[in-house]
């Protein structure tokens, strides 16, 4: 098992695929984007593979979802999930996406084993998308939605960053949408995770705003009251239910202490949280000739490690060196 000194179990792994990205929104890079990652830096789809067995076969990994940057455009994407969904015992199989280019490629990704995908989808406002994003890309982002759900990757769970003065009045339009088209949403706490290392604590939306934006409209009943375990969003039923609105309160409702996730970056290195500061390398072990144990070992080693939370609470926090779109969500 991949055990830290919390008692926590890491069994669900987060694999970046690659760094890149064919969107620039405004809370992850600048406008003209980032340097990307050298190819020989990357793993190859073999080396991925691997990786991810020996998280399956020997670390109890039994969940795997599949990140960037925007996987998309790794062009090994769907025989990489093959691959992946081919393994024994076989673990579940999720992607987060920008959806751009999801309406093409769902159904193949269904057929490869993909389970389900998260879509990020902050407005449903195409002149506000473009201000966000940078691009004119609303409608590919909408029909990516569209076409997973007719490709029965579902529950198509929508991803949603509210910001002040930017999006914050969309809260109630976003979830008559997601209803209305059988998408579960998830509310996120803006995270100080952007390359410029620009977030500021008084332009995020809390979690208790967005409560308040919501209940404005709707009723909320808690849907977790017996047990949340390790999922991040707190949920709750829409209007008596059965439909649910989630809310991830990352900065001030933390769930570390309950954090069952391990993530790799396309480069091959060990993050144990989305705000480590510290790595631990796998692929030069993985490019030298080490055993699968032996690798296992170092990963086990890694996770040990782990730190009790997050810390973007306390005085002496700072920010990863490396955004979001290099370390993978």
């Amino acid at each position: 098992m991949l055990a830290d000194s919390y008692g926590r179990i890491a069994t669900d792994l987060r694999v970046s695929l690659t760094d890149r990205c064919n969107l620039r929104c405004t809370y992850c890079m600048p406008a003209e984007g980032l340097e990307w990652l050298p190819k020989p830096e990357l793993l190859t789809d073999e080396e991925v593979l691997r990786l991810i067995r020996i998280g399956v076969t020997l670390l109890g990994i039994d969940e795997v979802r599949f990140t960037g940057g925007e996987p998309l455009l790794r062009r090994g994407l769907a025989d990489i999930v093959a691959g992946t969904a081919a393994m024994s015992p076989r673990p579940k199989t999720a992607l987060t996406t920008n959806g751009i280019g999801l309406a093409r490629t769902a159904s193949t990704l269904a057929s490869a084993g993909l389970d389900r995908v998260n879509v990020s989808l902050d407005t449903l406002r195409g002149d506000r998308f473009e201000q966000l994003a940078r691009r004119r890309r609303l409608d590919d982002v909408l029909a990516g939605m569209a076409g997973a759900a007719e490709a029965g990757l579902t529950p198509v769970k929508v991803n949603t960053v509210l910001m002040r003065d930017i999006n914050d009045d969309e809260a109630v339009d976003l979830l008559h949408f997601c209803l209305e088209h059988g998408y579960q949403l998830r509310f996120i706490e803006q995270m100080p995770l952007d390359a410029q290392h620009g977030w500021r604590r008084d332009t995020m939306i809390t979690a208790d705003e967005i409560f308040a934006h919501l209940r404005s409209v709707f009723t909320l009943e808690p849907a977790d009251t017996h047990t949340r375990g390790s999922a991040p969003a707190e949920l709750f039923y829409v209007d008596g239910g059965p439909a649910t609105v989630g809310v991830i309160g990352s900065v001030t409702r933390p769930f570390c202490g309950a954090c069952d996730r391990v993530r790799l970056t396309a480069d091959g290195q060990i993050r144990n949280c989305l705000f480590a500061r510290e790595e631990s390398d796998l692929r030069t072990p993985l490019r030298e000739g080490a055993s699968d144990e032996e690798i296992a070992e170092r990963w086990r080693a890694a996770v040990a490690r782990k730190m009790p939370g997050h810390g973007i609470n306390n005085p002496d926090f700072l920010q990863p060196v490396r955004s979001m779109s290099a370390i993978g969500g």
